[in-house]
């Protein structure tokens, strides 16, 4: 797992498959919240990057799921293990994370079927632990958290998906509703959705809040005038 900082408080975690954040408040003791929690397996890395930071485990308060896919709610049960921190997600969504029903199978564009072939085979096989209990989420909340976590419900990709915007600070997690290109890099609208139309329209709302950091759940972020590049996407 690959460990970047973009901001001093802000760290990106690179996995096989998918990519989590780690947010940091107040000094360089102050507490930490991790936004998505990567795949199975993924909770002993994550600690262990967290320790490599000089920080505990424990410090992390909370996990904020942008949405139920197993890349990036797979290691949320893991790591809340470590250290007790809560796990947040929209009540759409929870009952996948908890395992009480399956996640909706994605509809595919045709284009879309070799790329989801390759990202499945990265993925670790069989189940992943279930957070030992899941705070659930409606959207429109203020999240004690970044100075004030706005939590935006962004349907489409699936049905719980949300966003979170530090309104403060900028920054902006879009989960996997908005994404950035392998190839070149371009911010596009995500992939492997539910409903594409319902993607593009989140893709607009998302867009025109006032953002200068933008961090995907696939995809190398935006660091620097992200309000431009997601206008650009959306309005495309």
């Amino acid at each position: 797992m690959d460990v970047i900082e973009l901001l001093p408080r802000l760290h990106l975690l690179r996995f096989p498959v998918g990519q989590a954040y780690l947010w940091r408040d107040g000094d360089d003791r102050g507490e930490l919240t991790l936004i998505d929690a990567g795949p199975a397996g993924s909770g002993a890395p994550i600690a262990e990057a967290v320790t490599a930071l000089g920080r505990d485990p424990r410090d992390v308060r909370r996990v904020v799921l942008t949405h139920c896919h197993e890349d990036h709610a797979g290691g949320a049960g893991e790591f809340a293990a470590f250290g007790g921190a809560e796990v947040l997600v929209h009540r759409l969504d929870a009952p996948v994370v908890r395992g009480e029903a399956p996640g909706p199978p994605p509809v595919f564009e045709d284009w879309e079927l070799p790329l989801y072939e390759q990202a499945a085979k990265l993925l670790p096989e069989g189940d992943f632990v279930r957070p030992a209990q899941v705070t659930e989420l409606a959207g429109g909340e203020v999240l004690d958290w970044g100075g004030g976590a706005h939590v935006v419900h962004v349907p489409g990709h699936t049905h719980g998906s949300i966003a979170l915007h530090l309104a403060e600070h900028g920054v902006l997690f879009t989960g996997d509703t908005v994404a950035a290109s392998p190839v070149d890099g371009t911010v596009i609208p995500g992939v492997f959705n539910l409903d594409r139309s319902q993607v593009l329209a989140a893709c607009r709302r998302l867009a025109e809040l006032d953002t200068d950091v933008a961090c995907f759940g696939h995809g190398d972020p935006v660091t620097r005038g992200a309000a431009g590049a997601l206008r650009a996407m959306a309005y495309a």
